[in-house]
């Protein structure tokens, strides 16, 4: 067999990162070289070639998966342009959905990899910045007023979660419809924060 071509090398490295983003946001970073490298098609041997590390797959994965704007969507799904509200409906009605539930390996990587970086600090200090900016961008598309749309998002990983750990039981569907209300039915199109006093 002949040696890949420069061209097909990169074509080979960007299905590796494109599935690896997918499996990593399913299944966890804990995902073998071996079995990621079969789900692309390809032999383990090319994964030394392409990647210094298993790490380094990863920080190009969680790149990857935040550059994507249409994760947590149904795929040709388009999200309202020219009304910040009506856009940030959709976002919420989108990401609060049972398909968003259902299709982890497809949707958000600030839920996605949350768990997996707080797990793995090193990973985290590597992947920390890109992780940040996601965050900061996904936000930003929930602000409203004076409000960041950092807490909303906060309601909306949290219920997407909680909703992913109980699916299969109806409480889950109550969890994200909960969390769909609580941020679009309020005057301001958010939650007001409770204080606690213990």
């Amino acid at each position: 067999m002949g040696r890949v071509s420069q061209a097909q090398a990169q074509k080979n490295r960007q299905r590796v990162v494109a599935t690896a983003s997918r499996m990593f946001r399913e299944k966890g970073t804990a995902v073998s070289v071996a079995d990621l490298m079969k789900a692309a098609g390809l032999t383990r041997g090319g994964f030394h070639k392409q990647f210094a590390s298993k790490e380094d797959l990863v920080d190009k994965a969680i790149a990857h998966a935040f550059e994507d704007p249409t994760a947590h969507s149904p795929a040709g799904l388009e999200e309202p342009t020219g009304d910040h509200e009506a856009a940030r409906r959709t976002l919420i009605e989108q990401y609060l959905s049972v398909w968003h539930r259902d299709h982890a390996g497809e949707g958000c990587p600030v839920s996605g990899f949350a768990a997996d970086l707080g797990r793995e600090p090193d990973q985290g200090a590597r992947s920390q910045h890109v992780y940040i900016n996601g965050v900061r961008n996904r936000a930003a598309r929930l602000a409203t007023g004076d409000d960041d749309g950092i807490a909303q998002l906060c309601t909306m990983v949290g219920a997407l979660a909680l909703a992913r750990a109980t699916r299969g039981n109806p409480i889950s569907e109550e969890l994200l419809q909960a969390a769909r209300t609580a941020l679009t039915e309020s005057d301001s199109g958010q939650c007001e924060p409770q204080h606690r006093t213990d």
